[in-house]
């Protein structure tokens, strides 16, 4: 996790019943949108401790970015909801579903280009030893994921076991409801065969982490215009969320197209039932964003 994920996962908070869902059915909707700029603040502070007159601008900041979503980003997603609706009752192509991931994807992107010039505020208001407080969060979250995904002290799991595994058929029940034997076997050979590769994926977590700390710490010795400070948050945004690496962004392409696929074969396997069950899920979260976006215009 480096600080442009970190930033974007405490945003997506904020969008996260929406934008999440669009792929994976999820509850509470109202309450946790509600709820979001309170849930981002303290994610966010997990990683840099902020100070009092900080956690003023930053409660500021994140109820300012949701006014901007709830008003100009949740119309959006529900034109994304009933191009999903008018799919689920039909099979669907690997082409089909990336369309759609990249739709989420370019909602990201409006949200980080909005996000940035708060960023850049904060970034001005940090401290060398709350740096030194995000590198320990770093570490620590790298030593969950070494455990997650790079087991060294005993054998690896069956696939049917693994983490992946069962977050894969949680992601799919929340949408479908419960899934049947020849499916969750599916998802197993899924997971088998799998372009996935947790060393790659570490190894970037790594150079984004130490070229966030750089970035920031260049920004903090207080040589940079505010152009050069735009432009280096800027930067660093678009290479967290494309890749800082060309290894491992053929290789994230590749998992992506492979993501798509598996998405459109598991929908394909699903019974007229389960079918049903998504349309009612999507049909009922629409009207749950509907309701958040009169709250707006009331």
């Amino acid at each position: 996790m480096t600080f442009p994920l970190i930033f974007l996962t405490a945003i997506r908070i904020i969008s996260l019943a929406v934008l999440a869902c669009l792929l994976q059915a999820c509850s509470a909707t109202k309450l946790a949108y509600n709820q979001a700029p309170d849930l981002a603040y303290w994610y966010l502070d997990g990683y840099v401790d902020f100070s009092s007159q900080q956690s003023l601008q930053v409660k500021d900041d994140l109820a300012k970015l949701q006014s901007w979503h709830r008003q100009t980003q949740l119309p959006t997603y529900l034109e994304t909801l009933q191009k999903m609706q008018q799919k689920i009752p039909l099979d669907v192509t690997a082409v089909e579903a990336c369309s759609l991931l990249a739709d989420v994807r370019r909602k990201l992107v409006t949200l980080s280009d909005q996000a940035q010039p708060a960023v850049v505020s904060l970034i001005d208001t940090l401290s060398p030893s709350q740096l030194d407080t995000m590198a320990r969060k770093f570490d620590k979250g790298n030593a969950e994921f070494r455990s997650d995904y790079l087991p060294t002290a005993q054998p690896a799991k069956p696939a049917n076991e693994s983490k992946r595994y069962k977050q894969a058929v949680s992601r799919a029940e929340m949408l479908y409801g419960k899934l049947d034997d020849k499916q969750l076997g599916l998802i197993t050979v899924q997971v088998e065969k799998s372009r996935f590769n947790a060393n790659l994926a570490y190894a970037e977590r790594q150079r984004r982490q130490q070229d966030t700390l750089q970035t920031m710490r260049h920004l903090l010795k207080g040589q940079a215009t505010a152009e050069q400070k735009r432009l280096a948050v800027r930067g660093l945004f678009e290479r967290t969320l494309a890749g800082s690496h060309p290894v491992y962004v053929e290789y994230a392409e590749a998992l992506t197209q492979e993501n798509c696929k598996n998405f459109a074969d598991l929908h394909n396997s699903t019974t007229a039932s389960q079918r049903r069950k998504a349309a009612a899920t999507l049909m009922a979260y629409a009207q749950d964003i509907k309701i958040l976006v009169a709250q707006n215009n009331g």
